[in-house]
């Protein structure tokens, strides 16, 4: 479908090209009524008008803004790595402008248009499900855009993500020193690929190894109640010794929340690993063995990469692949 211009909504509204540039831009000093005003925004509205980026900012010095749209700003993770974007993005003059989208399409979709309106200079995104035709709808209008800690299998774009895959496989390795009779990992039922690589990582070792095993997977939303009904089900004390391992950070305090309510203590009746660092891990009795993101790195690679598309735009996928770290506390045994 043809996008909508400038010259559809002065044809359908009687007017000139520059009077409803005049009102798309905002500019000042311009003698046009309320009247005209309303009824050309009222027509851009109504044909989906969405201004050209590309083009304005061939016309118009950079905004020095960059959006930033994470799943859940409340989460650690993703609180913690937008400070560091924040920080990286001022040593080069940029200012952060940053929304959640809650893992919805449809707002993540919202705040892509909110950020163009706004006319950001590019944006560092973490993808949700159903986003690949907004991503590259963006793409084919050379949007500056980069992927942070999320990539799509179905989309090419720059983007920094973990070595998921591998660091799952480093925490079955560290598991199996201790020998355990049952690992049970919890995670998401997501066709995300950064989440779906933690699992696989983990389930190829559980196979070459042959050891018992078992798996809890959650829908997003209710996280909590979901993982205490699994581990309700799969969960049984004395049967083994066993191994548990919590795919994210919010998975993981659902699970130690259940630990602490049903009083299985760490690491005597069951042994803990948890994804990402949280604050949260220090109010439990037991030190977290966790795996630690390096926000840092991920931050400024990011924010490189994007300094790098909004000065000179290509297609071509890029993908940097940071190392993730086990720390090993008490929670194992």
């Amino acid at each position: 479908m043809k996008r909508a211009s400038i010259k559809d909504i002065a044809r359908i509204a009687g007017v000139s090209v520059a009077t409803v540039s005049y009102v798309i831009n905002k500019k000042e000093g311009s003698r046009i009524s309320e009247v005209t005003r309303n009824k050309i925004l009222d027509i851009a509205e109504e044909i989906n008008y969405t201004p050209n980026k590309i083009a304005r900012s061939l016309k118009m010095s950079k905004s020095k803004l960059i959006g930033l749209i994470v799943p859940d700003i409340s989460n650690d993770f993703y609180s913690n790595i937008a400070r560091c974007i924040e920080n990286e993005a001022m040593k080069l003059g940029y200012t952060i402008l940053i929304g959640s989208s809650d893992e919805n399409p449809d707002k993540f979709k919202k705040l892509t248009e909110l950020f163009s309106q706004q006319q950001v200079d590019g944006m560092l995104v973490s993808p949700v499900a159903g986003s690949d035709d907004i991503i590259k709808k963006l793409l084919k209008d050379e949007y500056p855009i980069v992927s942070i800690d999320y990539y799509l299998e179905n989309v090419e774009l720059p983007a920094v993500t973990l070595n998921n895959f591998e660091i799952s496989g480093q925490v079955f390795n560290y598991l199996m020193e201790h020998k355990f009779d049952e690992l049970i990992y919890v995670g998401y039922n997501t066709h995300l690929p950064h989440l779906l690589d933690r699992q696989r990582g983990f389930e190829r070792k559980i196979k070459e190894h042959g050891i018992a095993s078992k798996k809890v997977l959650v829908e997003m939303g209710n996280v909590t109640s979901k993982v205490h009904a699994g581990l309700d089900e799969h969960l049984k004390i004395g049967a083994g010794k066993i191994g548990l391992y919590f795919l994210n950070n919010k998975i993981g305090n659902a699970g130690l929340h259940y630990l602490v309510k049903n009083k299985i203590r760490v690491p005597e009746d069951v042994s803990v690993i948890a994804f990402d660092e949280t604050d949260a891990y220090n109010l439990f009795p037991t030190e977290i063995t966790y795996i630690r993101q390096p926000l840092e790195e991920m931050a400024r690679q990011a924010v490189k990469l994007l300094d790098e598309q909004t000065k000179n735009f290509s297609e071509k996928e890029e993908r940097v692949v940071c190392e993730a770290e086990l720390i090993i506390k008490k929670s194992v045994k």
